[in-house]
């Protein structure tokens, strides 16, 4: 009797089909982001973002990354499947701008009763800090450092307003912040990426 039991109890045990447990995990969009990586350089990026360490299953996780220049034309561009860091090598001078989109999309992590939909826009532009007096080093930044937008309840995406002319640095020819304006060669960075060079004589 107990041997029939037990084969009873293997056999429905056998018939169960067995489901790998799988784990979904998602934030609002706005708690996602972007980072450039340390090893970038002037004609390297590497940029992470956050969005894919943060939505499980990881798997499934897909981001459109989209590089252009200030004028619109595509630098980069490719779409990624289960990786969180975009590498691209581009030719632009790093006295211009660029434009960054990453559109995080995960058919199986559901936030709010909708699959994850979000889209981070920014720009970049090289910084140049004084380490020491006299020595400099360099590096992409991001000049917003915006967070992730829900597509799925937001109706129109709020593009940069490239009309602006609002000076967000101003260095000279070699890269630092003046403490005098007057003079010399300066170069204006504007938050729409246009740099102008102006020689001050007051």
């Amino acid at each position: 009797m107990k041997t029939k039991i037990a084969l009873i109890f293997f056999l429905v045990i056998g018939l169960v089909p067995s489901t790998k447990a799988q784990i979904t995990t998602t934030v609002d969009c706005d708690l996602t982001g972007m980072v450039i990586n340390v090893g970038s350089d002037t004609n390297y990026l590497n940029i992470y973002h956050s969005g894919h360490y943060l939505t499980h299953p990881q798997e499934s996780n897909v981001i459109a990354w989209k590089i252009t220049d200030m004028q619109g034309n595509i630098i980069s561009q490719d779409t990624l499947i289960d990786q969180a860091f975009y590498s691209f090598y581009h030719n632009t001078p790093i006295t211009d701008t660029m434009n960054v989109s990453a559109h995080l999309t995960n058919d199986f992590a559901i936030h709010e009763g909708y699959p994850v939909n979000c889209l981070v826009e920014d720009q970049v532009y090289w910084e140049t800090t004084e380490i020491i007096p006299g020595s400099f080093t360099g590096s992409w930044s991001f000049i917003h450092n915006n967070v992730g937008v829900d597509q799925n309840t937001t109706s129109t995406i709020v593009h940069f307003q490239h009309n602006k002319n609002e000076v967000i640095k101003i260095v000279d020819m070699l890269g630092r912040e003046p403490k005098n304006l007057n003079h010399q060669t300066l170069f204006y960075i504007y938050d729409n990426g246009k740099v102008e060079k102006k020689i001050n004589f007051e």
